[in-house]
């Protein structure tokens, strides 16, 4: 777990560089509305080094190009292939052998270890078609720090090359399951976006459930059931330090940060049903939102914090509302066939995420704010719990297999409904939260 100082002393180390090309444009178009976008082909070689840092370079390179392909916008060009194999950071390439081998763009980079304990990392991205550098950047970081270097290199050709954010320097906290399935273990735990560098929140004393990351992701907010009833907690972590959000006499659940980070809008239980209520972090003064004999939880904030939606059964079934952040003015937006749940802001504002069961599937859909255009992105025979990463592009959730030893595992999809990818962990992972970026 990083601490406070730790993270400071890394950001502080890490230094970049920038040059681009002048009214270089973007060569991925992104367009949510097709269901097909062709790949772009892209060379990354091996980062250069010296002697000692040749397999840093080449794992830094594979790190990149795993990203890079992983969000289904890119194609790594087959190394094999390769016809100038020796090829320096600095080092104007020849052009027509990655234009030969169908190279759309072309990175190349180098790992440098300096005064021991520091290392520069460089990289360029080419344009072989114009024959142009159209991006560089150099870091200097600790050696341990060289996955996350890697996730950030990605991220600047995913941003010069779609015109897009990243989000590859980001985090996913989860619950962590072991043991037999009548009587799993869950811990929270925390992982990179690609399922590298797990590490875990808590012990497994207690049960917990859907933790989710503060605007600023320095917090997790979550359910854990300890003592009499189960109830949402803070936690800090880089200190490990926790605190009980209120001691209520009944549960409390489904916790969520409003964009501000100030305060955590959740559900408490009054006697059959439950209501919306939300808390003040600083005050620690609680306010109530709904006021209905209905069951209404799952809540979670519009972007610009101004409206909240949630889930109730207020009409009978499981369905999905929209209503003013104070409470006011709530409104159905779901009315296809079905039950409706988890629903979750995009962090665009243009899109709700959720969970639609039907017909004993479940499915992972989106649909806009005011109920249209629905589209179902995924569908099996359990999935559920979607969550956003920072750039609105991608969304990961969960998937429960069926049978005796079933148990679940974190995939992504993007919202076209293609590049559907199990991330890997090898752990039981359920309830997943995407970080803001880093």
């Amino acid at each position: 777990m990083l601490t406070r100082s730790m993270l400071l002393a890394t950001l502080c180390a890490l230094v970049a560089l920038v040059t681009t090309a002048p009214a270089a444009r973007a060569l991925v178009s992104i367009d949510v509305t097709q269901g097909e976008v062709r790949p772009l082909p892209i060379a990354i070689p091996y980062f250069s080094g010296q002697v000692r840092d040749d397999q840093l370079g080449a794992q830094i390179a594979e790190v990149v190009l795993a990203d890079l392909t992983g969000s289904g916008l890119f194609a790594g060009v087959d190394r094999n292939a390769y016809i100038e194999q020796t090829l320096g950071v600095s080092t104007m390439p020849r052009f027509g052998d990655w234009r030969a081998i169908g190279a759309e763009a072309l990175v190349t980079g180098s790992v440098v270890r300096e005064n021991g304990d520091r290392l520069r990392v460089e990289f360029r991205l080419w344009d072989p078609l114009q024959e142009q550098q159209i991006l560089g950047q150099q870091f200097f970081t600790t050696p341990e720090n060289w996955r996350r270097v890697a996730h950030i290199v990605a991220d600047a050709i995913y941003e010069r090359l779609t015109g897009e954010k990243g989000y590859f320097d980001t985090r996913i906290v989860f619950v962590a399951e072991s043991g037999p399935k009548n009587a799993r273990v869950k811990r929270l735990a925390i992982m990179d976006q690609d399922g590298a560098n797990v590490s875990y929140l808590t012990d497994g004393s207690n049960l917990v459930l859907t933790p989710r990351f503060s605007p600023a992701g320095q917090y997790v907010t979550y359910m854990s059931y300890e003592g009499a009833q189960p109830h949402v907690y803070l936690l800090d972590i880089e200190t490990g330090k926790r605190q009980l959000l209120g001691d209520f006499s009944n549960m409390s659940f489904a916790p969520r940060f409003s964009p501000d980070g100030n305060r955590v809008v959740m559900s408490l239980q009054e006697g059959g049903n439950a209501n919306i209520f939300v808390m003040d972090l600083r005050s620690r003064k609680l306010s109530r939102l709904t006021n209905t004999p209905a069951i209404d939880t799952a809540p979670s904030y519009s972007p610009d914090g101004s409206r909240i939606v949630f889930e109730s059964d207020r009409g009978g079934t499981q369905q999905l509302y929209v209503m003013g952040a104070d409470g006011s003015n709530p409104q159905r937006i779901s009315f296809g066939d079905g039950r409706y749940s988890t629903p979750v802001w995009s962090p665009r504002g243009d899109l709700i995420a959720f969970t639609k069961q039907g017909q004993g599937r479940f499915s992972i859909g989106v649909m806009r704010p005011d109920g249209t255009g629905e589209r179902i992105l995924t569908t099996g025979f359990h999935n559920e719990g979607p969550t956003w990463a920072p750039n609105g592009r991608v969304l990961a959730f969960f998937r429960e297999s069926g049978g005796a030893q079933g148990g679940a595992s974190i995939y992504t999809v993007d919202i076209t409904g293609r590049n559907e990818r199990r991330v890997d962990v090898a752990t039981i992972a359920s309830d997943p939260a995407w970080s803001p970026r880093r």
